[in-house]
């Protein structure tokens, strides 16, 4: 799939920016601060619903705006023309297909993008809730019904972590019907990531080896969230005391992870942050990867401040990558990087917001 074209209004420092990209290679060069990460950020928010930049919800706007809009015109492998559309008023985001609303699970849908940018290393450094994200959105692209599951589960979890906030004893009758529902849907939940895991460890074997080869085999672990050997019904019962302690529910499939262990580095402390950008790097392209297998096209391809945070031969090695895959690539950089000298690409200089297309 690719973007033809890309219309920006009021995001961050882009006031009203109109594109027409390369279904190829597209480079954004620029100073620092110019808006050239905006984007990308544009782009991400039409798959994502969300920034990839922490703590960017309330900073999207540009000053003085009363709203922003996202509108894109996506080509997909069937050659068949979409016209998307995202905006935010205050705190609601409102999502637009063909010129008619609809729900932000239908836009999200249609359009696949991922992206690797300097806080890409919080996916293997970070928390687990990054983590998962980034297995639900691949789980999502395969089974659409499981973002309708997902909530389901969040709205009982919420149920029964408010049983556990009003101080509701543990023999409370009140808990069984949310234990039972939240049981249900988990091991629903924990089917489809499971098999969405098994899906991409070839993928990520292959692509994480490439980019590592010193640090040896890479191993693919994954923990659901609660034991395996027994019930989550079960479990949540003979936790409530626990729980109530404090305050909320402790197992669960909000409680999943998964990670990567290497032959030479077991554990992720053993990493650098180099090594662990490059592990980040190589699961974005493995998803995607499988991505391409399970839809016969691949998602759009941002890389944000591609030279500053890989060295040259790993810029040229994802670049070859990409380049021979036939995806629409965007990148961004102070200036073309290295790698793309030679390569055909369309490149737009970005200077306070302002986009000129340059030959």
């Amino acid at each position: 799939m690719r973007l033809d074209r890309l219309r920006i209004q009021a995001l961050r420092c882009l006031h009203e920016v109109e594109l027409a990209l390369a279904p190829g290679l597209n480079v954004f060069v620029g100073a620092n601060g110019a808006g050239k990460t905006s984007v990308l950020e544009a782009v991400f928010l039409l798959s994502h619903a969300r920034s990839f930049r922490s703590g960017a919800r309330d900073a999207l706007l540009a000053r003085g705006a009363a709203r922003l809009s996202v509108y894109a015109e996506l080509r997909q492998s069937s050659d068949r023309l979409l016209r998307l559309g995202l905006g935010r008023e205050g705190s609601r985001w409102e999502a637009r297909m063909e010129g008619e609303g609809t729900s932000l699970a239908d836009l999200i849908a249609e359009c696949a993008v991922t992206c690797f940018e300097p806080g890409s290393h919080a996916l293997i450094a970070g928390g687990a809730e990054e983590r998962r994200r980034f297995l639900d959105w691949g789980v999502f692209h395969v089974e659409h019904g499981f973002l309708e599951t997902w909530r389901r589960y969040q709205r009982a979890l919420k149920q029964r972590n408010s049983l556990l906030r009003a101080g509701t004893e543990p023999d409370s009758p009140l808990y069984a019907p949310w234990e039972t529902e939240l049981a249900g849907l988990a091991d629903w939940i924990d089917n489809q990531r499971r098999t969405y895991l098994e899906r991409l460890r070839t993928h990520l074997h292959d692509c994480v080896s490439v980019l590592l080869p010193e640090l040896g085999e890479p191993e693919l672990r994954y923990r659901r969230g609660w034991a395996e050997d027994q019930d989550l019904r079960e479990q949540l019962q003979a936790q409530r005391g626990r729980d109530l302690a404090r305050g909320h529910t402790g197992i669960g499939a909000h409680r999943a992870d998964w990670s990567l262990a290497f032959a030479y580095a077991p554990q992720r402390e053993h990493l650098s942050r180099g090594q662990e950008k490059l592990t980040a790097l190589g699961c974005m392209l493995a998803q995607a990867r499988l991505y391409a297998d399970q839809h016969g096209d691949w998602p759009i391809i941002c890389l944000d401040d591609l030279a500053s945070e890989l060295d040259e031969d790993h810029q040229a090695a994802v670049i070859a990558q990409l380049a021979e895959s036939g995806a629409q690539v965007l990148v961004t950089g102070t200036s073309l990087p290295e790698p793309l000298r030679g390569l055909p690409h369309r490149m737009f200089h970005v200077e306070q917001g302002r986009m000129t297309p340059l030959l």
